[in-house]
């Protein structure tokens, strides 16, 4: 596999033509520069020692070696480079609620894109910890299993968005579950969930699954996201468009507000803690701060793909080009005899 790491450079090549063009312009400059002065084929006669094979030559030369510095300077990269990496930590998974209450916009811009920021603000700072991603709403699914590639979970954390589970709902007990299942089921201890949601399971009990994590030796943070009174949940059509608020059954709007409670019960449950979002996203940082204190392993080594650069090969080129045309004179040698007789 072939890639240029900063294509942007690549753009300078359009410089190529023009500077193509300008040597041209300067050539024909030149010719009729020489023309009033006589006749061109004349000119050249006398003119025994100017090479203009050598002139085009330098030319070429100077353009090739400026190609290569500018490929070298974008940086191509080919093949791979295995290599073993081996850390210390635990094993997060980040459950996300991305049901239809997580549209509401009691916290800016909304409840999921504000948790959206402060995980990947999480991620950013993780230190060997392998973390994944769990996504719910009436189901739970794996969005991206525990992995040390924190650049993979942040491109998988930027496709979450409402109605990206198709089954309405809210299971904060099917997104435990879904954790139980995907952690290494022999250990008892470095295993931590962090949940968030707005609180509202409208499926189970999910005090019930965490009892379940609780047995498995997982520790569960929950961050309540959303205010306690009840907000109305904006509804957007297909072209994304605001197309009036959620109404039931009997045409009332739908109001959503977090359950504080349930959240704290679940975490308690686990020897966790629960924490409300806030504008300044300190809550994340705040349990990072309590799983740094967690007792640590030595996970499973890892080998992972990176390309390898190639520039210096095209910067090596550059350099023998621009060396040549430095070391071909511009005029050729012209070997003169002198015939006649001295009397």
């Amino acid at each position: 596999m072939f890639r240029f790491a900063n294509e942007t450079w690549l753009y300078a090549l359009f410089m190529v033509p023009v500077i193509i063009i300008f040597f041209l312009l300067v050539q024909r400059s030149k010719r009729k520069a020489m023309q009033r002065f006589g006749n061109l084929k004349l000119m050249d006669k006398l003119m025994i020692a100017y090479s203009p094979r050598r002139q085009k030559l330098k030319i070429v030369l100077i353009i090739l070696s400026l190609i290569c510095f500018i490929v070298a300077l974008a940086r191509p990269q080919i093949g791979t480079k295995l290599e073993e990496v081996k850390r210390k930590g635990v094993d997060i998974f980040l459950a996300i609620d991305v049901s239809l209450s997580m549209s509401a916009e009691d916290i800016k811009p909304n409840r999921l894109e504000k948790a959206k920021h402060a995980v990947a603000k999480l991620i950013n700072n993780l230190k060997g910890d392998r973390v994944g991603l769990i996504i719910f709403s009436g189901q739970a699914f794996v969005q991206c299993p525990l992995t040390l590639d924190y650049s993979a979970a942040k491109m998988f954390l930027g496709t979450v968005e409402p109605g990206i589970v198709p089954v309405p709902g809210t299971a904060i007990g099917s997104a435990i579950d879904m954790a139980i299942g995907s952690f290494v089921q022999a250990e008892r201890k470095h295993k931590v969930i962090i949940l968030i949601t707005d609180g509202e399971d409208t499926i189970e009990d999910p005090l019930k699954a965490a009892e379940r994590a609780e047995k498995e030796g997982i520790v569960i943070y929950t961050v309540g996201v959303g205010s306690m009174q009840g907000v109305p949940i904006p509804v957007y059509n297909e072209r994304g468009t605001y197309s009036g608020f959620k109404k039931d059954k009997d045409d009332n709007v739908v109001t959503s507000k977090l359950d504080q409670l349930t959240l704290e019960k679940i975490a308690l449950q686990t020897n966790g803690k629960y924490y409300a979002a806030t504008a300044s996203e300190m809550e994340l940082d705040k349990i990072y701060d309590e799983i740094n204190k967690m007792e640590k392993k030595e996970l499973s080594s890892r080998i992972y793909s990176q390309f390898e650069d190639r520039f210096q090969y095209f910067l090596g080129i550059g350099l023998i080009f621009l060396l040549m045309e430095t070391f071909i004179p511009e005029r050729k040698r012209v070997k003169i005899e002198w015939k006649g007789r001295f009397e």
